[in-house]
């Protein structure tokens, strides 16, 4: 109670005080920054790794050739016919500005298969010579798309089961506690796998699998945040008032009984660019010509010489996820203090 008349006397709202004691954490802070990072990373994928350069000179006019292929993807701009499959690296040009990596992750060059890392090939390149680093940069926004979008699917079902069960109660509890179990019965990988032998690898797919069988936790944390919240005296006064049970649940439940649930959304993203890259590791989930860490690491299993095959993705892997549990924990440290330091 001295707590809560602190932070009313502060005139603090819940963010604020999240952020607060977020902020005190130092390890979940430290890896709330990578996550910054790595989104950054998949955000502007194609202006740190791509054959083509920022601008060039070419025939006395200058282009732009990366910002252009996004105007040209949506159809505002049409294609330059004098670059039309262009090899920028071999234009007579004036000048050009290339990114850092100058490589796509789907660039083959047969002349320099398994090339160790070197000032070249800064991660060093795979059986087909395409740069390691340039897969793990784009690879990054193929895992990061998964993890939110399947998450995203995944908060959309949850929230509305475990809303309903938590508000209504009685067999609408029971009935949704029920299909809980039946989904957690379930297992996850065997069923992408069998679905990846029977439909052709589609990034989509693994996407909706995911979402639609990883919502249990969600639900759960939804459920038991509105078991709490139902009773209290705003909820009381605005069922006395006539206002329907759509709106009080949306409108003034769930905004308070979304913090928790947050908690397990970012765990979520976690587990599953795991499950995305076991998934690619075996060679399945997503299509063959689509290069994930996953799918690196595919190839280090049968090359075990080229270390750097393993190596690299596997550290990427690691910390991507190791950085989205520390920001989970750390998050739950911050909406629950009570939890502060018990595992």
């Amino acid at each position: 109670m001295e707590q809560v008349n602190e932070n009313q006397a502060r005139g603090e709202t819940l963010s604020a005080r999240v952020w607060r004691e977020f902020k005190r954490n130092r390890v979940a802070v430290a890896g709330y920054y990578v996550v910054v990072f790595l989104v950054g990373v998949a955000l502007f994928a194609d202006f740190i790794a791509n054959e083509k350069p920022y601008y060039v000179h070419y025939q006395g006019k200058t282009y732009f050739p990366i910002v252009r292929g996004y105007f040209e993807k949506l159809g505002l701009l049409k294609v330059a016919p004098e670059l039309v499959n262009a090899d920028y690296q071999q234009l007579s040009h004036q000048g050009a500005l290339f990114p850092p990596i100058p490589y796509r992750p789907s660039m083959v060059n047969l002349d320099v298969p398994f090339a160790r890392p070197s000032r070249q090939h800064w991660l060093g390149t795979d059986r087909l010579g395409r740069d390691v680093m340039a897969g793990i940069i784009h690879g990054s926004r193929i895992s990061l798309s998964i993890g939110f979008v399947s998450v995203g699917i995944a908060l959309v079902i949850g929230v509305i089961l475990g809303a309903l069960a938590g508000y209504f109660g009685g067999w609408v509890d029971l009935v949704v506690s029920r299909l809980f179990e039946l989904m957690l019965a379930i297992p996850t990988f065997f069923l992408l796998i069998t679905i990846a032998a029977v439909f052709p690898p589609s990034i989509f797919l693994t996407m909706i699998i995911i979402g639609l069988t990883g919502w249990v936790g969600i639900a759960r944390f939804a459920r038991n945040e509105f078991l709490k919240l139902r009773s209290l005296d705003y909820v009381t006064a605005a069922q006395a008032l006539g206002v329907s049970n759509r709106k009080i649940m949306f409108r003034h439940i769930l905004p308070n009984a979304l913090a928790p649930v947050m908690v397990s959304v970012i765990l979520g993203v976690a587990g599953a660019i795991l499950l995305e890259s076991g998934l690619s590791f075996l060679g399945i989930g997503v299509p063959a010509d689509t290069v994930t860490w996953g799918s690196i690491l595919n190839e280090a299993r049968s090359n075990t010489f080229a270390w750097w095959l393993a190596v690299f993705p596997g550290i990427a892997i690691f910390v991507t996820v190791l950085a989205y549990y520390l920001v989970g924990e750390g998050l739950r440290d911050a909406l629950d203090p009570r939890l502060r330091g018990l595992r």
